[in-house]
């Protein structure tokens, strides 16, 4: 028996041998391939916890390659997804990690986009088909896929939030909630801001000629 073939479907959500496992590996798929923003041509799994021992009979490994193909969680060629991913010219593989005080089903994934753009994410599944990214290239954030997301590196000084937060207000675009956070005083900050709204690109480039603002990146939500 494949140990996919107990996977069935009720409205949005896939339910197999463990929906954490299942589910929730589609959606932490599903999230890097909208903070990536580009075709993936690479990805190392790391493989952490509940994750590492049961990974291959619960078909995580085969839920997060369909979630970072595009599949949602009730695709049913989540089945077929390596085969699917080697057909698109994507090469994968898995190892194990221990990640120490992090959620038991959390994973790392090591990304290289069709422009060899490095990408490094830590995702955990936290049950019911939820996850949360934490960190984004070494960067603690906490990522859900259910706002619009504006992430910005700034240099910490005073009135930078206020900067940002006022473009977005200028264009009514309402924030739902909003962390900042900083490596130590006066060095880079990183924003993470949840949007009701999604922000256009002639309203991110205002961001972007801010100074001192370093990046911003925009992360659509997940279905």
């Amino acid at each position: 028996m494949s140990s996919l073939s107990a996977f069935n479907t009720i409205g949005p959500i896939m339910v197999g041998p463990s929906s954490s496992h299942t589910a929730g590996a589609v959606r932490i798929g599903n999230l890097a391939r909208e903070i990536v923003g580009n075709d993936i041509k690479e990805v190392k799994v790391y493989f952490h916890g509940s994750f590492k021992e049961t990974y291959q009979g619960h078909g995580t490994d085969k839920a997060l390659i369909g979630g970072l193909i595009g599949f949602s969680t009730e695709n049913e060629l989540i089945k077929k997804s390596f085969e699917i991913a080697k057909e698109k010219g994507i090469k994968f593989e898995f190892k194990a990690i221990d990640l120490d005080n992090v959620h038991p089903n959390t994973l790392k994934l090591e990304l290289t986009d069709i422009n060899n753009e490095q990408t490094t994410i830590v995702a955990s599944s936290v049950g019911g088909g939820s996850v949360v990214v934490t960190k984004l290239n070494n960067i603690k954030v906490e990522l859900k896929g259910d706002y619009y997301t504006l992430i910005t590196r700034h240099q910490d000084q005073p009135g930078m939030v206020a900067k940002i937060s006022n473009v977005l207000q200028n264009y009514d675009l309402n924030i739902a909630k909003m962390k900042v956070l900083r490596e130590k005083k006066g060095s880079l900050a990183t924003a993470i801001i949840d949007l009701d709204q999604k922000i256009e690109d002639d309203i991110l480039d205002l961001i972007e000629k801010i100074p001192q603002v370093k990046s911003t990146k925009l992360v659509n939500p997940i279905e």
